[in-house]
């Protein structure tokens, strides 16, 4: 009988701490999922199995301690996805960022595949279904661009269209008006910087948070600009957007096309633009699906079952 393959790959015991998760229980997830066994001793994990087993589990761990010497932490998501996806080659791909998520790499192939054409393009489209990092990547883009002064200041909008309420019956000023949209924006915003760090950028200008009507007749030079909800667009909204692109200016609009908000029979913007569009050098576009989902699991089977649904 063939002897078991053994392969050892060295990890910090700092790293190895936060690997192995409490009673070793992410070390036996990694042994059942790919149908190794394994110790830690003398600051390495050796694992032993079928060849094609430990080549991919030797992926899984150097994709995990990336992920811990990135962002100090090793989440449940970040986990589940570095077993289903261990392949990613993303060597230097990083945003850099001051807030607690420090060091942001992607988690998923459709991660991946965002940050390479936000690093390459001028112009970015993400589409995609809720909880695949649409926003958050776009914002921690903007702030690792501004930290690196490649951009001056971040200006951040989206439509305020939310499920038939309209601005008018809320209370408060504009300000108090339009901050229940822009919620997921100022989410992203307290993770890549801090909570007194945006309130300073905003006081001085250096991150303006608008409505997307507060665009019009504007010309946006050496800016990092964002549209979020970009689903919720007329073609003519997003027109206006997109030709408000100045010199050293960068864009990335985000967007849901499975959660239309509009009254039909008005069309997305997104849609349209997103044939439009598709074949002009410095615009790129990412799109994500369920895989990329990075929030409980049962948000990828709810939007896979959406899906089906849809097909029917």
């Amino acid at each position: 009988m063939k002897k078991p393959d053994r392969r050892r790959i060295p990890v910090s015991p700092e790293d190895a701490q936060k690997l192995l998760g409490p009673g070793d229980r992410n070390l036996r997830e990694i042994c059942r999922i790919l149908g190794v066994a394994a110790v830690y001793r003398d600051a390495s994990l050796v694992y032993t199995g079928e060849r094609p087993a430990l080549d991919r589990a030797q992926l899984v761990t150097e994709r995990l301690v990336t992920e811990i010497r990135s962002s100090g932490r090793l989440s449940g998501s970040a986990f589940n996805k570095a077993l289903e996806f261990p392949e990613l080659k993303s060597v230097g791909l990083v945003y850099s960022v001051p807030g607690r998520a420090g060091n942001i790499i992607p988690r998923t192939p459709g991660q991946e595949s965002y940050m390479r054409s936000v690093m390459n393009n001028e112009l970015v489209f993400s589409i995609g279904p809720a909880g695949t990092g649409k926003t958050f990547l776009a914002v921690a883009a903007a702030v690792s661009a501004l930290q690196d002064k490649r951009v001056e200041r971040i200006i951040l909008t989206r439509p305020a269209v939310e499920a038939g309420e309209k601005l008018g019956f809320l209370p408060g000023d504009l300000q108090q008006k339009i901050d229940p949209y822009l919620r997921p924006i100022y989410d992203a915003l307290n993770d890549t910087l801090t909570a007194p760090r945006v309130q300073k950028y905003m006081e001085s200008g250096l991150i303006e948070v608008a409505p997307l009507a507060y665009m019009r007749g504007r010309t946006l030079n050496n800016a990092f600009v964002i549209l979020d909800e970009a689903q919720n667009t007329t073609l003519t909204q997003l027109k206006m957007f997109l030709t408000r692109m100045g010199y050293g200016s960068r864009m990335v609009v985000t967007g849901d096309v499975t959660q239309i908000d509009l009254k039909p029979p008005t069309i997305s913007g997104l849609i349209s633009v997103s044939k439009m569009l598709k074949q002009i050098p410095g615009i790129g576009f990412a799109y994500l699906d369920q895989s990329d989902v990075l929030r409980h699991p049962l948000v990828q089977r709810i939007i896979e079952s959406f899906g089906r649904k849809d097909e029917v």
